[in-house]
């Protein structure tokens, strides 16, 4: 195992005088799977590259940025594990004090649109002319014209904002391997999947149109948000890669050329991503500056699976991580928590197993896998499609498996479940869930219904509460029947699109009457890049029937409807 270098004196040490590539991030450098600059620099290192990485480097002085000289091939900039803007402010807009990537806590190493920061300091200091391509969870919902939250403003594609090259999106493990070797040998980037860049007059991209869609110009959905509206189906129903052409949008004089999306990598290929060496902590240059808690969460974790078919309009991931579930095999699971237990800083506890979404771990559509997500359904809205066969009997054994290691002493599930999906699987469900009640819950069991009406529901695309009274119904029949004491505790959203103060006091009813509970878990909508969720927010329509929307905007307004349902004195 081995950290990549951040210092010229670590470059030294490897016998290195000039790094390939240069990974620069507004986290702290965190050696682990769960990093996005960590996998794509470990990824290129095992391909035989020299990387290095800058984190969170202070934009005020050359100090930093130019610690490790100039990269032979290119600049990778990302804003980190998070949206820039969403890590330093509220959905109320106010600065956020804490960040758990920042060593020591404070909020005050990232800086807002962190990735167009980042590229103008590179060019700042460095007249080279080196590309600099953009990946990560900023500029990959941010890669075509989208709605801005924090500045009430339709945006060009980070692409554009940042004076990037090259814009790589989704899972970028792959595009960046087959990036990096046409860059190194002087070939064509134009023809890699996963990628975005921008044509001077996109002629010769517009006679592609067998493989292309042209979508709306960045002038008329700004002006026009039925054109947006428009734009955005394109996009969205343009990201599965067995069926999804290549986009062109018109912004400015010049055009945003967005390639179609990557191959998803095959389960031996996500095998090999995840058997990559990690050394599981802060880097030693970084960890000197204090303790960074996102560590806590991640250090003994392990990811079981990639993508989410639950689609929530809330939820970007089905545009980031894809709609199609990728799992790793059991073999490399069960060998990366043998690694685990084998660490000297391990006390026996491995803090999740899982991934979006922990129960769809290989579980999915056979129809979909060979020819694509469809175009107008949608696997579990407004109910469970009967193409898709729904058993966790692979997880339970995963799980079994994983429990009876040597030196184990608890394996917990933390990661998000459907309990829609439990209770739906017939056969298995209810094995699963004792599963996890017996094993693998420690006191509470977090689960997301978001809402309980059926009018919020439909906006959320998220199922009716009768799963959830079968489910709370199931769940302390299971704690009564094996001695357990354990509590069910809900997250619900405030002041989506289509909900007014009327819908929370509904909630509020519910919640005390049939959950008999004073939720604090209650968040406001936060309006974020590329999801329904975010369309309806800011067009105040229904992207899916036309339909006027009510859309509160109002930020006293939105907190309170947080405060009808959050008990005295909770959170805020």
């Amino acid at each position: 195992m081995m950290f990549l270098p951040t210092t010229k004196a670590e470059m030294k040490k490897l016998g290195w005088n000039k790094l390939d590539v240069i990974l620069v991030t507004g986290d702290t450098y965190i050696d682990s799977s769960y990093i996005g600059a960590a996998v794509i620099g470990k990824t290129l290192f095992n391909a035989g590259y020299k990387v290095g990485i800058i984190a969170q480097p202070n934009i005020d002085n050359a100090e930093d940025i130019t610690r490790l000289g100039e990269p032979e091939l290119f600049w990778g900039v990302t804003a980190g594990s998070i949206d820039s803007m969403v890590a330093n402010y509220t959905a109320l807009k106010k600065k956020r004090r804490n960040d758990d990537f920042t060593p020591g806590g404070e909020n005050n190493r990232r800086p807002d649109r962190a990735t167009i920061v980042y590229s103008n300091l590179i060019k700042r200091y460095f007249k080279g002319g080196k590309p600099i391509v953009l990946g990560g969870i900023e500029a990959s919902l941010r890669r075509i014209a989208h709605y801005d939250y924090w500045s009430k403003k339709i945006r060009k594609s980070i692409l554009f904002d940042a004076k990037a090259d090259i814009l790589l999106y989704g899972m970028g493990e792959k595009t960046v391997l087959e990036l990096t070797k046409a860059i190194k040998n002087s070939e064509s980037i134009k023809n890699i999947k996963g990628i975005c860049y921008i044509s001077k007059n996109g002629e010769d991209e517009i006679e592609k149109t067998d493989k292309y869609i042209i979508l709306p110009s960045f002038e008329s959905v700004k002006q026009d948000k039925i054109e947006f509206i428009k734009m955005f189906n394109l996009f969205y129903v343009n990201q599965d890669p067995k069926t999804a052409k290549g986009l062109i949008q018109k912004q400015d004089t010049r055009y945003l050329i967005h390639n179609p999306p990557q191959n998803y990598l095959t389960q031996s290929e996500l095998d090999e991503i995840y058997n990559i060496e990690y050394e599981r902590d802060v880097h030693p240059f970084y960890k000197k500056m204090g303790k960074t808690k996102a560590l806590e969460t991640i250090k003994f974790s392990i990811t079981t699976h990639r993508g989410c078919y639950g689609e929530c309009n809330f939820c970007a991931i089905a545009v980031h991580q894809g709609r199609t579930i990728r799992s790793r095999s059991e073999e490399s699971i069960l060998k990366e928590a043998k690694e685990i237990v084998g660490r000297k800083d391990f006390k026996g506890y491995i803090n999740d197993v899982g991934g979006p979404t922990a129960n769809m771990y290989q579980i999915e559509c056979l129809k979909k896998e060979n020819y694509g997500s469809c175009e107008n359904k949608r696997c579990l809205y407004p109910k469970k499609c009967k193409t898709l066969t729904v058993s966790h009997k692979k997880q339970i054994e995963l799980l079994k498996k994983l429990r009876s290691l040597e030196n184990i002493k608890k394996v917990f599930v933390a990661s998000g479940i459907r309990y829609d999906l439990i209770l739906e699987d017939k056969k298995y469900g209810m094995e699963y869930l004792k599963e996890i009640v017996e094993h693998h819950v420690s006191g509470q069991m977090k689960i997301a219904p978001e809402h309980i009406e059926d009018n919020t529901l439909d906006k959320m695309g998220k199922p009716g509460k009768e799963y959830l009274k079968q489910f709370k119904d199931k769940f302390y029949e299971l704690n009564e029947k094996t001695g357990k004491k354990q509590f069910l505790t809900y997250y619900f959203i405030a002041a989506h699109p289509g909900t007014t103060e009327k819908e929370m006091k509904k909630l509020k009813t519910f919640v005390s009457k049939e959950l008999r509970m004073n939720p604090e878990q209650v968040q406001i909508f936060t309006p974020t890049p590329m999801t329904y969720s975010t369309l309806m927010y800011y067009t105040e329509m229904n992207p899916f029937t036309g339909e006027k929307l009510f859309v509160e905007k109002d930020m006293n307004k939105k907190r309170k409807q947080k405060d009808i349902v959050v008990q005295k004195g909770g959170r805020r």
